[in-house]
């Protein structure tokens, strides 16, 4: 998913917008390598963290301690996590961006503070995930785009209002998942002694929340279709049409959610609007 969205972003949206690229394939390549590893060791570090929880939680997807020693995950987390900096930091300076060498630093020391503290934590740890996937979007865009020539000017502007609207819809359908998940896992972190949302306020009030933050996604893709109507841009309308109509069927669902069951099948169907909205910038190339 982060690699679609990224090559996506780059290679369907951006460019639909902008000749000029500040990215070669190769430079692309090492970005791209660069999240990717970072986020692996960020998914590493995490089961390591997660044992014990994941024992009660999904013991069919437990495989540090019984396919991979803990120290042999270890080494991965930091052979990962390192090379992914190197990468990283090693753009930002090849492309005189150095502030963004910030990010590549900044991500891997949250998703250990994650791991480690913050996912125990109501909302906070929720919040980080939810910020870290839209910041891929602004990451390759931020890389990807030159100094903009006045003829292009315009379409910068346009560009940086789409940007932000991918990075809404990303923040927004990761955090109604995070709580989803975080519903579906209460068993396991109440025996850890976790103090997840679901936990602190029960699971009721938080699938509550999910459903108001379900319905602000809905009314957002609303108001989507109706900006493209209006502005003659209908070949938008296909893409936000199927989006209301399984957000509307998600909402749904989860009104009278109640299982373990319920909830991962209510995690699986947000991943699907998440995938549907990535897809949804390859339309611009054909704009």
């Amino acid at each position: 998913m982060v690699l679609l969205t990224m090559i996506l972003t780059k290679y369907a949206l951006i460019s639909s917008f902008l000749k000029e690229s500040n990215l070669s394939y190769l430079d692309f390549l090492i970005l791209s390598l660069s999240i990717l590893l970072i986020s692996a060791g960020g998914y590493i570090i995490n089961d390591i963290y997660d044992i014990e929880a994941d024992k009660i939680n999904k013991p069919h997807k437990v495989y540090i301690s019984n396919t991979i020693s803990k120290k042999r995950a270890i080494i991965f987390y930091l052979a990962f996590t390192i090379l992914g900096l190197i990468l990283g930091l090693w753009l930002s300076f090849l492309k005189n961006i150095e502030i963004l060498s910030l990010y590549f630093i900044a991500t891997a020391v949250l998703l250990l503070l994650y791991s480690k503290y913050l996912k125990k934590l109501p909302l906070l740890g929720n919040l980080l995930i939810s910020l870290l996937v839209p910041f891929i979007i602004i990451l390759v865009y931020e890389f990807d785009k030159k100094l903009v020539a006045k003829s292009e000017l315009f379409n910068d502007i346009f560009l940086s209002i789409t940007v932000f609207y991918y990075m809404f819809f990303a923040f927004l359908t990761t955090l109604i998942r995070e709580l989803i998940k975080d519903i579906e896992d209460v068993d396991g972190d109440f025996k850890l002694k976790m103090k997840t949302l679901p936990i602190l306020i029960g699971k009721i009030r938080t699938r509550n929340i999910s459903i108001f933050l379900s319905l602000l996604l809905l009314f957002f893709l609303f108001l989507l279709i109706k900006d493209s109507f209006d502005s003659n841009e209908l070949y938008l309308m296909p893409f936000a049409s199927i989006l209301s109509i399984v957000s509307a069927y998600f909402i749904f669902k989860l009104w009278s959610a109640k299982t373990k069951t319920q909830f991962s099948f209510l995690s699986s169907l947000m991943k699907m609007i998440m995938l549907i909205g990535i897809l949804s910038m390859v339309l611009f190339k054909f704009n």
